[in-house]
């Protein structure tokens, strides 16, 4: 039977490798090159989905991974040449630009897992640059849509992530450094930044930053920055990510480093400050009084979604004298059944609209509206129904849930949806007076955090009245031509960096 099976097993194999037959280690001498070929197949031995084929007419071998190189590249560059020669025109051949010498064992199995091609020939061995697996075509952003503006997205892929970056910023400044971080998996990541904009103090740090990083494992830029950020401990995000090409892009040039990670279809941007995770491309795509009426209507949604439930449950609680006559008989009314305190209430509500948007968020697209739009509905009047919750708390709720949706970025919407449960705790303890201190307390902690360096709320500390003009409004492009001070460089002075 095993017969039969290794039968059909060689009638699958791809037309590239019918001419060329598979060696065994039985078959290998002991000169240079096949002693290199031997420990490459020993440190790759048990891996099914590698490919080991020779071609015996001129005692070459060949060794990659058929799905992460090229097919095209394979057959063109390595296959068929190697098909067409004589033993005595191999050197000659070798002598071609993709064919690279390396005399280092631990380089070449790098390379093929890498995505390249190593051939080993009587004469040495070469690594041939064939990397060029199967990723996901360039589509529109899930998670950073626009009605007007660009419609690109960056994908897994770090080649089409700086293709879709170079095509908007075609200058020879614009500089590209490679790390690898993992000890594992030794994930590339790519650093971007314009020579003679940018803070050289900036790139220094956040290259010491990886280089630093000691871990098995990077799978997301996301995983990225929190091992290089200066606050671990915060629960605001300190470094914007974004997977548009055009809003990168406009950073890099306004002066700021950018990373991109192989695997990730996000990049990440630094310096950053709180006010730019309330920005979207839109602001820049529409007329300047549209974009800033949707900006102002940013910061109010953030002021709604931290701060109403929590007015509710404080005003409710112990400040009934602030609310007026005709509307404190209908509270009254809708809370005479409600048998537990606002601040139980409250919080109730709210962890389930949580559950619904976390659910709604894991299932299916079509299925995860459905049970977000039914569920909020059956559930709220049910609610009341029974007595468990009171109208104007399902209206707080609520308007609150809908407004975090307005806040451009998923990172920072998520950040301030803990802060409300901070609030709404605060108020229900101490009223008004505890809402006022929970804010302070999260006013003096974003003061403290530092971005590479620089105020994490630049530019209201240190104050700039000039920056306002792109940060709470969107004013007419000839008068925001300036770059952020976060990121000018210094003409006297050596910027100094706390970790």
């Amino acid at each position: 039977m095993s017969i039969f099976k290794n039968f059909f097993k060689s009638l699958t194999s791809s037309e590239l490798e019918m001419d060329i037959e598979p060696t065994t280690h039985q078959e290998m001498d002991n000169d240079t090159h096949v002693a290199t070929l031997q420990h490459t197949l020993h440190e790759l031995a048990d891996c099914a989905d590698l490919t080991h084929r020779r071609f015996p007419e001129i005692q070459t071998d060949i060794v990659y991974f058929g799905h992460l190189v090229s097919k095209n590249e394979l057959r063109d560059d390595v296959i068929q040449p190697l098909l067409n020669i004589q033993l005595d025109e191999l050197q000659n051949l070798l002598s071609w630009s993709q064919f690279v010498e390396t005399q280092n064992t631990k380089d070449v199995i790098l390379g093929i897992l890498s995505g390249s091609v190593a051939v080993f020939t009587p004469n040495g061995t070469y690594v041939v640059e064939a990397y060029g697996p199967a990723t996901r075509n360039v589509e529109e952003s899930q998670t950073e849509a626009v009605i007007t503006g660009p419609h690109e997205a960056f994908v897994e892929s770090y080649g089409t992530n700086l293709a879709l970056i170079r095509r908007r910023i075609r200058s020879s400044h614009l500089k590209v450094m490679k790390f690898e971080v993992g000890e594992i998996t030794k994930t590339s990541v790519y650093l971007l930044y314009i020579k003679d904009i940018v803070n050289m103090a900036y790139v220094e740090e956040v290259v010491s930053r990886i280089q630093d990083i000691e871990i098995d494992s990077i799978q997301d830029t996301n995983m990225l920055v929190q091992f290089i950020d200066e606050c671990p401990y915060s629960i605001f995000p300190q470094f914007l990510t974004s997977e548009r090409p055009d809003v990168i892009a406009s950073k890099l040039v306004s002066g700021r480093v950018i990373g991109i990670v192989e695997g990730s279809p996000t990049a990440f941007s630094a310096p950053t400050a709180f006010f730019e995770f309330f920005s979207s491309p839109d602001d820049y795509y529409q007329r300047w009084l549209l974009g800033t009426a949707l900006r102002l209507l940013r910061f109010t949604a953030f002021v709604i979604t931290v701060g109403f439930t929590a007015l509710y449950v404080s005003v409710t609680t112990f400040h009934y004298e602030m609310i007026p006559e005709t509307l404190l008989r209908t509270l009254v009314e809708s809370r005479g059944r409600v048998p537990f305190p606002p601040i139980f209430e409250a919080l109730l509500m709210e962890v389930t609209i949580e559950l619904l948007r976390e659910a709604g968020a894991r299932l299916p697209t079509k299925v995860g509206q459905t049970i977000g739009i039914v569920g909020g509905i059956v559930i709220g009047q049910a609610a009341v129904q029974a007595g468990l919750t009171s109208n104007i708390l399902i209206i707080s709720v609520a308007s609150s849930a809908i407004a975090s949706f307005v806040i451009p970025s998923y990172i920072m919407s998520a950040s301030i949806r803990l802060i409300r449960f901070g609030l709404i705790i605060m108020g229900g303890l101490l009223g008004n007076f505890g809402i006022m201190f929970g804010i302070g307390l999260v006013v003096i902690h974003m003061c403290g955090i530092t971005n590479l360096g620089t105020s994490y709320v630049t530019p209201v500390a240190p104050m700039n009245l000039g920056e306002w003009l792109d940060i709470f409004i969107r004013a007419p492009f000839r008068a925001i031509k300036l770059r952020p001070s976060q990121t000018k460089t210094p003409n006297d002075t050596k910027l100094k960096m706390r970790r």
